[in-house]
């Protein structure tokens, strides 16, 4: 929410909502566009619109205040924790998935980059361990892992290779984040080069407003996950401007953890792709 927000995107990912009639929704940061409490007040107004399903929501940079500083350095979170009921790192819990979400929006040390602490991969390494390891695992973040084109989006995480690492060990399934401002599917070996089983890396578009980046510049999309006992199929949706609906692109599948990713071949549309 704030001066980019297009209303009629809203109405639109509002109605794909209920067509698609997911199991949980996820939103992978930057709810507002500059962490103003009447911001977070307008969003969580249409998060409450949505589904009523289990809601991941993480924070993103533009959800820590930009230009107040003092705000920024003393309590950065304050408007978010007036307003949003949803811990900063989270574990959220359904039938057949564990999705952990951690807070990678680092104001005291990178306005606008993303880090992550060795105590939140631990948080989420217990959170995992603690639940059955045939259910699908998701880890979300809104600062992504690697950028695999021109475009925009800021560096990834500066600790990417590390981190990589350990959600490989922790058996993640499928990692969801942001800050792009287009979509883009990775994989974890684009990170880490030699990886055998390769963990997808799914970067969502700019849902709902006017700060879509290269090939989405001046529209809008999200990520539709569909998840079997063998693999996650990726569809995204790409707003039609002229219609004022999102419409599904081709979707790409990819394996689950037990399965092999060595041979797969990216659409170009999924590869040259966020939210905001």
């Amino acid at each position: 929410m704030g001066r980019p927000f297009r209303p009629r995107a809203a109405k639109a990912l509002r109605q794909l909502a209920f067509e698609v009639d997911p199991n949980l929704i996820v939103i992978s940061g930057d709810l507002t566009q500059r962490a103003k409490v009447h911001e977070f007040q307008a969003a969580w107004t249409f998060l409450e619109e949505l589904p009523q399903v289990p809601l991941i929501v993480t924070p993103g940079n533009h959800d820590v205040p930009l230009y107040r500083f003092w705000e920024r350095l003393l309590v950065p979170y304050r408007s978010w924790n007036r307003t949003i009921p949803h811990d900063l790192d989270s574990v959220t819990v359904i039938p057949g998935a564990t999705v952990v979400a951690l807070n990678s929006a680092s104001p005291w040390s990178a306005i606008v980059g993303g880090r992550l602490t060795q105590a939140q991969l631990r948080f989420a390494r217990q959170s995992f361990d603690s639940e059955p390891t045939e259910g699908i695992r998701v880890l979300v973040t809104h600062h992504h892992f690697v950028c695999k084109s021109a475009g925009g989006g800021g560096r990834p995480i500066p600790t990417a290779p590390l981190i990589i690492n350990q959600i490989e060990e922790m058996e993640v399934d499928v990692v969801l984040s942001g800050h792009l401002h287009r979509m883009q599917v990775a994989m974890s070996r684009d990170v880490v080069p030699g990886k055998n089983l390769g963990v997808p890396l799914i970067t969502a578009g700019t849902a709902t407003s006017r700060r879509g980046r290269g090939e989405e510049e001046g529209t809008n999309s999200v990520n539709v996950l569909d998840v079997t006992e063998d693999q996650i199929k990726v569809t995204p949706y790409l707003l039609r401007n002229s219609e004022q609906v999102f419409e599904a692109l081709e979707p790409i599948s990819l394996m689950r953890r037990h399965m092999s990713n060595e041979s797969l071949s990216l659409p170009r549309q999924m590869v040259s792709e966020e939210r905001a």
